[in-house]
């Protein structure tokens, strides 16, 4: 049985009102699409949680600082209400441009203090972007749970604070990264590498699980970053934007692991932005 793929804030709303009726918990999966095995395992675990489940489909131009990347990012939302298909979807939520930010929009949500380090040092306004898709998306359609990936870790916390800030009413449920069989973390964005470079692309992973066993073994950041810069060189990282180990909590840079924490790395393989993080057990 198709999804159901809903354009129209009417429509959205007569559906989710009817499930309120029935007293019904929902549950939401925002997506820009390409959806690959991590978007499904969220998915899933919205199918064990909620009663009726939305999965939105929105690529979102107020996320992106180069129009370029904008331009190139995958589009497959055929193949994408295909693959939900076996997962009983209720909805897919597709909205055009000018349905999420009609002619005269000029309203911005901002989450301080999270969105400054990582990657919103490098991409200015990418949070206050996802922030506002990420409110429009929850009141309309009006979730009790939502769904995102650690892989996106920063994102996360983000969304987080956003809901218990302004007081949403929607539990962000955190589910683990998935990854490729040769350890690479799952994206949309793996789509851009050619051949070549999808060989290469799990080298990034596999420094950063070098860099977890030297902090396992007492030594300190400082000291194991730049054999692990180097180590991503040879593998044609030619440019990062960070390697950097970080609280879970607040994301304030750490030495060592004293807190619960978090390694993070943004780095450029072929001209495309990989991104990854994974859990350092606290230490000491």
């Amino acid at each position: 049985m198709s999804v159901p793929i809903i354009r129209e804030p009417a429509a959205l709303r007569a559906m989710t009102a009817g499930w309120r009726r029935a007293g019904e918990a929902i549950g939401v999966v925002p997506t820009m699409g390409a959806l690959h095995d991590g978007h499904l395992s969220l998915v899933a675990a919205a199918k064990q949680r909620a009663d009726r489940v939305i999965v939105t489909i929105f690529v979102n131009p107020k996320q992106f600082n180069n129009p370029d990347d904008l331009k190139n990012y995958p589009r497959t939302e055929e193949e994408d209400a295909r693959k939900l298909e076996r997962f009983g979807v209720d909805a897919i939520w597709a909205p055009e441009g000018d349905i999420m930010y009609p002619p005269g929009f000029s309203t911005n949500v901002s989450v301080a203090g999270l969105t400054d380090v990582l990657c919103g040092a490098y991409r200015p306004g990418h949070f206050d972007g996802v922030a506002t898709v990420v409110t429009k998306l929850f009141r309309q359609t009006a979730a009790d749970f939502a769904f995102f990936g650690e892989k996106d870790f920063q994102q996360l916390q983000v969304v987080r604070r956003l809901s218990r800030d302004l007081d949403l009413g929607v539990e962000v449920v955190g589910c683990p990264t998935i990854r490729e069989i040769d350890g690479l973390a799952m994206s949309s964005r793996n789509l851009l590498l050619s051949d070549r470079a999808r060989v290469k692309a799990p080298r990034l992973h596999e420094v950063m699980e070098e860099i977890a066993a030297g902090l396992a073994a007492g030594r300190p950041m400082p000291e194991l970053v730049p054999p692990a810069l180097l180590a991503l060189e040879k593998a044609d990282f030619l440019k990062v934007d960070y390697l950097e180990l970080r609280s879970c909590n607040t994301l304030a840079l750490l030495e060592s692991p004293r807190e619960p924490a978090r390694l993070f790395a943004a780095a450029y393989l072929a001209g495309v932005r990989l991104i990854d993080n994974i859990d350092i057990p606290v230490r000491g």
